[in-house]
């Protein structure tokens, strides 16, 4: 009778100290993935704000005489390309992730190319319109770049903690996953290095 009376207040304590982890990591996790949304949701805006610059480039580079067309539609169906990738904060997935950034990776290479062709056009170089829009992708890289690094550490600490034990044992239960981080792609690498802050004097 003692043997079983221990069995059960062994039974209780372990379900009490598993049941006060599960609430202690849950609420530890919970708080990590919605810093990690809240990151993603700024390189969201950041990108966004990226793509609306480059429509009001492109609107401003068509008005140049004699423009080279065919980079000219590159760009445009590489931003409507990138557009089209969504991804739900709550499904960043490292496959998600990739397809997000492969997208936006063919709009820098278009955009890249599109900055080196102007530099045939010193009347276009001239506009003041298109040298303001310039420095603002300039600084929306830069943006782009500090938002995609504070996500990544987000996704740091939350991978981390998801696979700490104990909270391995209930991250799958209340259906947290591991997420995907930012990297440097090849396309990324070959993107032509345009410095938009200073316009060529040619």
């Amino acid at each position: 009778m003692k043997t079983k009376n221990l069995a059960l207040i062994v039974i209780g304590v372990l379900i009490l100290f598993l049941g006060g982890c599960g609430c202690t990591g849950y609420n530890s996790m919970n708080g990590l993935r919605q810093q990690t949304n809240e990151a993603w949701a700024n390189v969201e805006n950041q990108y966004k704000r990226r793509s609306d610059l480059i429509g009001n480039l492109v609107n401003t580079v068509k008005g140049a005489a004699d423009f080279e067309q065919t980079t000219l539609t590159q760009v445009i169906a590489a931003r409507a390309s990138a557009t089209q990738i969504k991804v739900d904060p709550n499904n960043l997935t490292p496959e998600k992730l990739k397809e997000f950034q492969a997208a936006q990776g063919q709009l820098s290479q278009a955009l890249g190319r599109l900055m080196v062709v102007s530099e045939q056009y010193p009347q276009l170089r001239a506009t003041e319109n298109f040298t303001g829009l310039q420095v603002e992708l300039s600084n929306t890289e830069n943006k782009i770049a500090t938002e995609r690094s504070r996500y990544n550490e987000a996704v740091k600490l939350f991978n981390t903690k998801i696979s700490n034990f104990p909270n391995v044992i209930f991250a799958g239960m209340f259906g947290f996953k591991e997420r995907g981080f930012f990297e440097a792609t090849a396309v990324e690498k070959e993107v032509p290095r345009v410095d938009f802050s200073k316009p060529s004097t040619k």
